[in-house]
């Protein structure tokens, strides 16, 4: 499979020779007839241009949720990581053309500095930028806010096994800082219009077979002690402070389960799979699976999770829970090396092929999930999610935005 071409030609954005029949008001898509074949007439040639494509989707399917949040305050905590990228790109797109914008709040402590994404951004002014520690007290200072996103946590396995303590802290800790913020709030006779909390996937462990793919029903198999433990656990317990904060004081608590999340926004250095085979790619060199290549996981789009993230928050019933990703297709790490290979051949130059190493790390596949395969049936009718971008699709986006941005600090 992987010295087969994936793709027979690159798909172009020029909007100026878009058919005047199917697109009378090219700035105004409304419906997923024309979204589809906007993007059919496409070529994304840059990450500028993909980002472009990604936010203008994103507030189109979101026109309803942001509707409702016109006027309002948002916080995103740890906007500045991966999910923010598009979080918080995607309100001030829709702010861009709103009558009444979303006023956007990011807390970040950023222990690398702003990235420079958002130091593009600074001068917007609906955006304001706190440096902030969620693992400290909040600022006495603080706003009242409207809507808040936790989005704080390092969640890459290679780093969240580095900072255990600093996982845990964050997961748990700043969760119920901004939690008893929410009560406070309500005490006050100003209560938040909603509240989303990123658990994991992770939170299921290892599920046994009969348990694939997932509800959100199962329960899990997850190991307490082990080297993914800090992370696993923490959003298990996480959950349960959302649950019991919801149930007893009422509050509008809603949480996320991502699936495999990926595309722009996500650092080259980041270590999981994908941004690990991109580099592979664009330095020319080997791909090299850290194991048999036979663990299988379904891949989600960030655009497209995206989309589901704000659903939860605004549509959400308080105290549940909601899968986030796609159910198929469920491909093994060889497939999807083989994919990003043939994406490298087709498109830029790459010469390389895919190997199988062991890693020098003796716990790198230690409570690794053979496999991870989400039901949505339960977001897709509560809150009217559901992902349109095929793997195939989604991973040349994601490779074309790593070729502008190959160079990126590890955490």
């Amino acid at each position: 499979m992987d010295d087969v071409p994936l793709f027979g030609g690159q798909v172009v954005f020029k909007p100026e020779t878009l058919e005047p029949e199917l697109f009378p008001h090219k700035n105004e898509i409304t419906n997923d007839i024309q979204r589809k074949k906007l993007m059919e007439h496409m070529e994304l040639s840059s990450a500028r241009d993909v980002v472009a494509s990604d936010l203008a989707d994103i507030s189109s399917r979101l026109s309803e949720e942001f509707g409702r949040m016109a006027g309002g305050r948002l916080l995103i905590v740890g906007g500045g990581g991966f999910l923010g990228y598009y979080l918080v790109q995607s309100v001030l797109h829709y702010n861009s053309e709103a009558a009444r914008p979303i006023s956007l709040t990011v807390f970040d402590n950023y222990i690398r500095g702003v990235p420079q994404w958002l130091k593009d951004l600074e001068s917007d002014p609906n955006l304001e930028l706190v440096r902030h520690d969620i693992t400290d007290p909040l600022p006495e200072s603080m706003a009242d806010f409207d809507w808040i996103i936790h989005a704080a946590s390092i969640a890459s396995p290679i780093f969240y096994r580095r900072h255990p303590i600093a996982t845990m802290d964050a997961n748990v800790g700043g969760l119920r800082r901004l939690l008893d913020y929410c009560v406070d709030r309500k005490e006050k006779g100003r209560p938040v219009s909603g509240f989303l909390f990123y658990s994991t996937s992770e939170i299921y462990g290892d599920p046994t077979p009969d348990a694939i793919p997932t509800p959100e029903t199962y329960r899990g198999l997850v190991s307490c002690t082990g080297p993914r433990a800090c992370y696993d656990e923490s959003k298990r317990f996480g959950e349960t402070l959302c649950v019991n904060f919801a149930e007893q004081y009422e509050l509008p608590i809603t949480i996320a389960r991502p699936f495999n999340n990926f595309g722009p926004g996500l650092k080259i250095s980041d270590r999981r799979v994908i941004p690990d085979f991109a580099r592979n790619v664009f330095n020319n060199e080997d791909i090299s699976l850290l194991s048999d290549g036979s663990p299988t996981r379904t891949f989600c789009y960030i655009a497209d999770a995206v989309t589901g993230y704000y659903k939860i928050l605004v549509r959400g019933k308080a105290g549940e829970p909601y899968n986030i990703g796609v159910e198929t297709p469920e491909i093994s790490m060889y497939d999807l090396a083989c994919r990003i290979a043939g994406i490298g051949r087709e498109h830029f130059g790459y010469t390389g092929t895919v190997t199988r190493q062991t890693s020098p790390d003796r716990h790198y596949l230690t409570d690794n999930p053979n496999r991870r395969c989400p039901i949505i049936e339960k977001a897709r009718t509560q809150l009217g999610y559901e992902p349109r971008w095929s793997i195939d699709d989604a991973l040349l986006r994601t490779m074309l935005w790593y070729r502008d941005n190959r160079v990126a600090e590890d955490l």
